[in-house]
């Protein structure tokens, strides 16, 4: 559904607004220290929002949004550092059934999913952590029964709807499994950033039901809209964490002066605004290329859309870690202290730069869409 950039403004100031109140850098602090990583009443929140089902089909109780508007709330959810399993439910998870799913089993499950009632994931890849097609180490038999392992599935353990993909004797296949299913293990990862929640998955002869017949197309579709949606969380986080430090900068006075007014400091500022806006426009044309290639009445080109979401794969990511990282430094001793949250922009920044693929392999699907 097309909204206008007005309304879509909206949509993104209506989201900011919530997680001022709702999501500060204490409440943070708290959700990132409990058993399920997020907070289920904020995330009801959210889904009355619209958010949570942001991407999903009105018919099935969805907003109807698309790439642009996901891009837009993405950049509030990243910057106030939001812990909750969107990216896995509500984008990935949603995508994928949406593209495999027949009209019954998008019936079954969409509608739980867009209200917030029901938590998704999707495990994609496994032990090397590729997320490409190679790197899927599940394998279904002929019965449908699952066989292997998953790693770095998102939000894994709050799922209570699990997606898998697996190779089958016509490639890769996506397939459902219930969480009390026979032969299915799942056990939390231990991270670097505890706002954004891991767990490894085990098979072993589990029953499965695969979704239609969609293979890999339709993973790497979901797996470009999460890129999408990651790079508007990038582009959201650099900029909040220059916001902070640049306020740091005309309130500390070291030697009778605002620091700000060194210009070595000032130099390094404008730097981090350089990458800051960078970030941002990559992951806005991301989304535009994306959104514009998946209208009909448009008619966009899939190459430059492949290009534009493998540039901001890796741009935002390393403007975000560019930035949260140069933010310490320039807090000087009280950036480095846990007290501070400077350091919680790094660590997001850090693990995000490995979720989806990572800087090298975005670069190689660049190149390949420029025909290098």
């Amino acid at each position: 559904m097309a909204i206008s950039a007005a309304e879509r403004t909206a949509l993104r100031e209506a989201v900011r607004d919530l997680l001022q109140d709702a999501c500060t850098e204490q409440d943070v602090r708290k959700v990132m220290n409990s058993d399920e990583g997020f907070d289920r009443g904020l995330w009801r929140q959210l889904a009355e929002l619209g958010v949570v089902g942001m991407l999903i089909d009105p018919g099935y109780g969805g907003s109807g949004f698309g790439a642009l508007e996901l891009e837009a709330v993405t950049e509030e959810t990243g910057a106030a550092l939001l812990p909750s399993p969107f990216i896995s439910s509500g984008v990935l998870a949603a995508s994928l059934i949406q593209a495999a799913g027949p009209p019954a089993d998008r019936e079954r499950l969409l509608p739980a999913l867009a209200s917030g009632q029901s938590i998704a994931t999707v495990a994609l890849t496994g032990t090397k952590g590729t997320w490409t097609a190679d790197g899927v180490d599940v394998t279904a038999a002929a019965d449908g029964t699952l066989t292997g392992a998953a790693r770095y599935v998102t939000f894994g353990q709050a799922a209570d709807v699990i997606l898998v993909a697996a190779r089958t004797a016509d490639g890769i296949g996506v397939f459902e499994v219930a969480p009390d299913a026979a032969g299915f293990t799942r056990t939390a990862e231990s991270v670097f950033d505890p706002t954004v929640r891991l767990s490894a998955y085990a098979f072993d002869g589990t029953p499965a039901r695969r979704l239609g017949t969609a293979g890999w197309d339709a993973v790497q579709d979901a797996l470009d809209l999460a890129v999408v949606a990651l790079a508007g969380e990038q582009a959201g986080g650099a900029r909040r964490i220059l916001d902070i430090t640049v306020e740091y900068l005309k309130t500390r006075v070291q030697f009778g002066r605002f620091i700000g007014s060194f210009q070595a400091l000032k130099h390094f500022a404008a730097d981090l605004l350089l990458e800051v806006e960078s970030a941002t426009s990559a992951a806005r044309h991301a989304a535009a290329q994306y959104a514009a290639a998946h209208d009909p009445a448009v008619g966009g080109d899939s190459s430059a859309a492949d290009g534009a979401v493998a540039l901001a794969g890796f741009a935002c990511a390393e403007a975000f870690e560019t930035t949260a990282l140069q933010a310490i430094q320039m807090h000087g001793g009280i950036g480095f202290t846990w007290e501070h949250p400077a350091h919680l922009f790094l660590r997001r920044a850090r693990s995000g730069a490995q979720l989806f693929g990572g800087s090298r392999a975005h670069r190689e699907r660049y190149l390949v869409s420029k025909g290098a």
